[in-house]
């Protein structure tokens, strides 16, 4: 039988939020191959085996299911929330594109998943309702100024943001930073939404108004969501509702 790369997403942490598709895909698979906490998601089974590995060695993980696959297996690669927002699918065509190749004739396919952004989004409301942009504030792959630019320039847009891997103990100070330009650029006190654990046993969420934010209030596990200036707060018992209406008067 042929092989194939299924890049799979696992949706926020729910069971519930794993689609159909990929359930599917992980039933036929002979192989899964992911970061350790995303392939204990997985259930073992006979004739299925894990690849657990560590964060940072995508491309060596993407090599490995490509080698597979060639070889016949049917693997799948699986991915937090959605694959293709700051996951795994990119990795994968990295590999694709620098291999030999003969990896590009592979029955390669990306199946996408509930991503963390609208996940904590449901949670809230409608905040991204209106348009948006996402940003990962990591500089592990990319240089802080070029997030400081696009911080200022999404602010400049009025665009509502969505910030993944906000603040992690190996770099705190980057999230002070973006607080900083935050409170600097927008010139108001627009709603932020802290989203943690979002579909978990763990989850809680926070609106906070952005000058009363501070950076302890993220971590790794948090999805940051920043209103534009015409976003609202609904108040009412318990959690307040945060829309961005569908329009912007002229």
């Amino acid at each position: 039988m042929s092989g194939w790369v299924v890049i799979a997403g696992l949706g926020p942490g729910a069971e519930a939020l794993v689609t159909p598709e990929v359930r599917d895909a992980l039933a036929e698979a002979t192989d899964v191959v992911g970061y350790i906490p995303y392939v204990a998601r997985v259930a073992e089974r006979p004739g299925l085996t894990l690849h657990p590995s560590d964060n940072r060695v995508e491309i060596d993980r993407s090599r490995h299911a490509l080698e597979m696959a060639a070889e016949g297996k049917r693997v799948v690669v699986v991915s937090s929330g959605d694959p293709g927002v700051f996951a795994m699918a990119a990795a994968v065509f990295e590999a694709v594109e620098a291999g030999p190749p003969a990896w590009r004739d592979l029955d390669i396919r990306v199946l996408p998943g509930i991503t963390a952004m609208l996940a904590a989004a449901a949670r809230a409301g409608a905040p991204l309702g209106h348009d948006f942009c996402a940003i990962n504030l990591s500089d592990n792959l990319k240089p802080w100024a070029l997030i400081e630019k696009r911080l200022r320039l999404a602010v400049e847009a009025d665009f509502a943001m969505a910030f993944y891997n906000p603040r992690s103990k190996s770099r705190p100070e980057g999230f002070e930073k973006t607080l900083d330009i935050l409170k600097d650029a927008c010139g108001d006190n627009r709603p932020m939404i802290f989203a943690r654990a979002v579909s978990t046993a763990d989850e809680v969420i926070r609106v906070v108004p952005l000058q009363e934010t501070t950076p302890e209030m993220a971590d790794m596990r948090t999805m940051v969501l920043v209103g534009s200036s015409s976003t609202r707060v609904i108040e009412r018992a318990g959690a307040p509702i945060v829309y961005t209406p569908r329009s912007v008067p002229e």
